[in-house]
């Protein structure tokens, strides 16, 4: 079963009620890509009337375990995926929609190689950068996943 941005968005519903009350919606993912947006709303604004950082953290790591997700599911295997850490910075207030994308699936693909042939647990480190409407970049997020196959 491939996962579409609607099986994803759904997902969201019922899995992440805060990041789908937010406004996280998937547009797109391939196997190399994934692209999530959230629009600045009352909802999910700070006092300095811009988005809230970890509405952008819920984008942003969302473009990256879908990615994660997709690939497990390709891969057939029983496989855990866990964030270990992260890492963010912000250059510019986010306002209207901000565009977060991951273009790391070709990490995943090595790193899921790799735990199959040695056994062990491996890291991904995986950026997700949002932009805004007018292309500037407004934040960039880097998520540690850990993954190792499951007995």
């Amino acid at each position: 079963m491939t996962l579409t941005p609607a099986k994803l968005n759904t997902f969201t519903i019922f899995k992440l009620p805060s990041a789908f009350l937010c406004g996280v919606r998937t547009k797109y993912i391939d196997g190399t890509k994934c692209v999530v947006t959230v629009k600045h709303r009352w909802i999910n604004q700070n006092p300095f009337n811009s988005m809230f950082w970890a509405v952008q953290g819920m984008a942003a790591e969302f473009s990256t375990g879908a990615l994660m997700i997709a690939k497990i599911k390709d891969s057939g295997k029983r496989v855990s995926m866990l964030v270990t850490s992260n890492t963010a910075t912000f250059s510019k207030k986010a306002t209207g929609r901000i565009t977060f994308t991951c273009n790391d699936g070709h990490l995943i693909d090595k790193a899921l190689k790799k735990t199959n042939e040695t056994g062990e647990g491996q890291t991904v480190q995986m950026k997700s950068i949002g932009i805004n409407e007018a292309g500037v970049e407004v934040s960039t997020f880097v998520f540690e996943w850990s993954i190792k196959f499951k007995g």
